[in-house]
């Protein structure tokens, strides 16, 4: 008899190293990792050409310098019809790539929209503001006072798309299996934690 299919979604705060270690448990589960290219699937379903969507998604960049600003409008700077058709987009591939395999989503109140499926497990991942202002220094290579503004304005931006869509913050326990501060392992030893966990539930 094979492993159970199950899918993972990972929210989490600007900062905390979230995609690089949900990157490293796709890795080294050996299964498929979703993010951005869900826009661009997105984007096909709805025959749109994808600088259409990307128009929508970096609307907000233009009024800003630094390309991390993209990360505080996921689907652009207002609310408009057309974002909220790639968001209904969205929702139909997360779906449909959660009935379909094994899977990381990463973002995209992907916890929101598989809230209802038994096999999956929805983890928050957050760490120390002065974690998160380390490592976009030194990682993200962003000056102190250009993180401490991304920090505040990413977040911020996350959770009102996250109510606007999902009706609940990012960080609300009542819709998390796990939440976790990956200050204390860091990426490696945080991804390495999570999946004892998930194989312990999915074997």
């Amino acid at each position: 008899m094979g492993k159970s299919k199950y899918v993972i979604t990972v929210t989490r705060q600007f900062g905390s190293m979230g995609r690089p270690i949900a990157k490293k448990m796709a890795e080294k589960l050996d299964i498929s990792y979703y993010d951005r290219d869900l826009v661009d699937q997105a984007a096909k379903k709805l025959n749109l050409p994808v600088s259409t969507v990307n128009e929508e998604e970096e609307s907000a960049t233009k009024k800003f310098q630094n390309p991390f600003e993209a990360m505080r409008f996921p689907l652009g700077f207002k609310t408009s019809s057309t974002q909220d058709q790639i968001f209904e987009a969205q929702k139909n591939i997360i779906k449909f790539l959660a009935e379909k395999e094994t899977c990381i989503i990463v973002g995209r109140c992907s916890d929101f929209v598989l809230s209802d499926m038994d096999n999956a497990i929805h983890i928050y991942i957050y760490a120390s503001y002065e974690a998160r202002l380390k490592h976009c220094v030194e990682d993200l290579h962003l000056s102190e006072s250009e993180a401490r503004k991304m920090m505040s304005s990413v977040d911020e931006a996350r959770e009102v798309y996250h109510m606007n869509y999902a009706g609940y913050k990012p960080d609300d326990k009542r819709f998390k299996d796990i939440m976790i501060d990956s200050s204390m392992l860091g990426v490696e030893g945080t991804a390495d934690y999570l999946i004892e966990l998930i194989q312990r539930k999915f074997g």
